[in-house]
């Protein structure tokens, strides 16, 4: 996908990432720490991973075919770097919103009191590693974004408004 209406798809795309991916974070840590939320969302958790996941490849690619439609500058190429880098953040995020899943799923048994005991550091192992592929995520969107921005729009427009008409 390269075009949408004229529109480089990157630009449109981005913004699936720039959303799915965070709010993908925050319903894992969420869930990872609060088992009853987990069993709440049920399988909106690893859906919801599944479409952050899918979105990375999609605005990569997309971009990658804008990068060779605009001027290569430093600016360009670090946000291309950063931008190869999200997709085993959205994967890490993708496997543990499973794996919350498939155990906050088997917690709800008639028989889980005694499982939820023994599987206590393991569900604070996953909560420990929740938080770090999630909060590595976000801060990957947020230096890729950022980067983009500046590659954008880095001398693209003015600090002081043009002579546009009065709008009286």
């Amino acid at each position: 996908m390269s075009l949408v209406n004229g529109l480089p798809a990157h630009v449109l795309l981005v913004h699936f990432v720039v959303v799915l991916v965070p709010l993908t974070a925050l319903a894992l840590v969420v869930c990872a720490v609060w088992p009853q939320a987990a069993r709440r969302l049920g399988l909106l958790l690893p859906l919801l991973a599944l479409a952050s996941l899918v979105s990375v490849p999609l605005t990569t690619q997309a971009g990658e075919w804008l990068e060779s439609h605009v001027d290569s500058n430093a600016l360009v190429r670090r946000h291309t770097e950063l931008g190869d880098g999200l997709l085993p953040w959205a994967l890490g995020l993708f496997v543990l919103a499973a794996a919350v899943w498939w155990t906050g799923r088997e917690s709800s048994a008639p028989t889980a009191t005694a499982k939820r005991r023994s599987a206590l550091p393991v569900r604070v192992a996953v909560a420990v590693l929740s938080l770090a592929v999630a909060a590595g995520a976000v801060v990957d969107v947020y230096r890729i974004g950022d980067s983009g921005a500046k590659a954008a729009w880095q001398d693209g427009f003015s600090k002081t408004a043009s002579n546009a008409p009065d709008a009286h």
